[in-house]
């Protein structure tokens, strides 16, 4: 065979193009694969410590954030002194939101969550932590809140409508009712409790104790809850619901300065609250002390009875100071037209003024009075000719 080709030439220094060689092939594919492989397996290893610092990155420097204005319903409580951070804990624990950082994070970017106010809301579960920020600064949110004030009693009122203004014992069951998805305290449950728990383990202070035992057991908690804000926990049984008002209740009345208060007044602690209350329920704050003063004037002399219509009217629930000839021919405790002295326990709820207007009456002679102006304001007599004058004036000025 001729080589004019050179096709199987050797030499180092030959040009011409050779045969193929099978093995060298196959070396050389071996090393493409390997370099191959190698370099994936380059790949994986950075990959993965990339991916595992991102990671990292994520878990120390993220958080956790539903989306979404989140589904039914959850009670959560802020107490008093909580930090955006602890309300965000608190969240967080009741599954409301993702995280705690979820919520303060938002509400980095809403400077009113500074001014929320101590007591329950009502959530969803599974909340952004912008939608649970908007939705806790929300009307709809609070729950469970009762405003009681002066004047207030524990029984229903009948209303001029012919329906009912709710006393202080159903605003505390219905506000057991803000979640739908909780057990509601009903008013004749609440007034069950009031009416047999121990008053003792209600809160009741202990001065108060023996006096309140003696009433009738729907009264015996009359003028014992003050006039204040107070939170009710919805779902809460009626006498939870008691012990914490009263409790709450007996803290304002020593702030108040009640029992010391009564010291030097000539009369017990007690009694000093009833009085409060007739006060409170006769008239105008401004004109407490002169109506205090009208009622140590007359409880003072032996053959004279407070003749008060708010007392005549007060066991039948009705709001008016008004009264007529049958009503207070009604025998009974509260009739003060009939009676010597004062009524057996307060009346209403009482305010602070009230009380130190019972403690501190003005001075005068009065010993009657009539609500003589159209705002409520009282004219003051020292005689029964310039009460009668007053009567008139009253009529004539259209104030009843």
């Amino acid at each position: 065979m001729t080589d004019d080709l050179g096709l199987f030439a050797d030499e180092p220094g030959d040009h011409r193009r050779r045969r193929p060689d099978p093995e060298r092939f196959r070396r050389r594919k071996r090393r493409r694969w390997v370099t191959a492989l190698a370099g994936l397996f380059v790949l994986v290893l950075v990959g993965g410590g990339v991916g595992y610092g991102a990671l990292q990155i994520m878990r120390i420097g993220g958080y956790e954030d539903y989306d979404g204005e989140g589904t039914g319903s959850v009670v959560i409580e802020v107490a008093s002194g909580d930090t955006v951070g602890d309300i965000g804990k608190t969240l967080s624990e009741k599954d409301v939101v993702a995280s705690t950082k979820a919520f303060t994070s938002a509400s980095a970017e809403n400077k009113r969550i500074n001014s929320i106010q101590p007591g329950y809301y009502l959530m969803r579960s599974k909340m952004s932590g912008k939608a649970a920020v908007s939705h806790i600064l929300s009307a709809d949110a609070k729950v469970g809140r009762v405003d009681i004030r002066g004047g207030m009693r524990l029984e229903d009122q009948a209303a001029p409508n012919g329906g009912n203004t709710p006393g202080i014992l159903t605003r505390l069951a219905e506000a057991t009712c803000a979640n739908k998805n909780e057990k509601c305290t009903t008013s004749e449950e609440m007034h069950a409790a009031a009416e047999t728990a121990d008053l003792a383990a209600l809160g009741v202070p202990e001065w108060a104790v023996a006096d309140a035992s003696k009433a009738e057991p729907r009264r015996r908690l009359e003028g014992l809850i003050m006039p204040g804000i107070y939170d009710v926990k919805p779902g809460e049984s009626a006498e939870n619901v008691l012990r914490d008002v009263v409790t709450k209740s007996a803290a304002q009345l020593e702030a108040a300065g009640l029992p010391k208060l009564a010291e030097g007044s000539g009369h017990s602690p007690y009694e000093l609250m009833i009085i409060a209350s007739l006060t409170q329920s006769e008239g105008l704050e401004k004109d407490f002390p002169k109506i205090a003063r009208v009622i140590e004037n007359r409880i003072g002399q032996p053959a004279m009875k407070l003749g008060l219509d708010s007392t005549i009217n007060y066991p039948l629930d009705k709001p008016t100071l008004l009264t007529n000839s049958s009503d207070r021919q009604r025998p009974g405790p509260y009739n003060t037209y009939m009676n010597y002295g004062l009524p057996p326990t307060p009346i209403s709820a009482f305010s602070k003024e009230a009380l130190r207007a019972a403690e501190r009456p003005a001075e005068g002679e009065w010993r009657y009075f009539v609500k003589c102006y159209p705002d409520g304001t009282s004219c003051f007599a020292k005689n029964q000719q310039e009460h009668d004058a007053f009567i008139k004036e009253a009529q004539e000025r259209g104030a009843f």
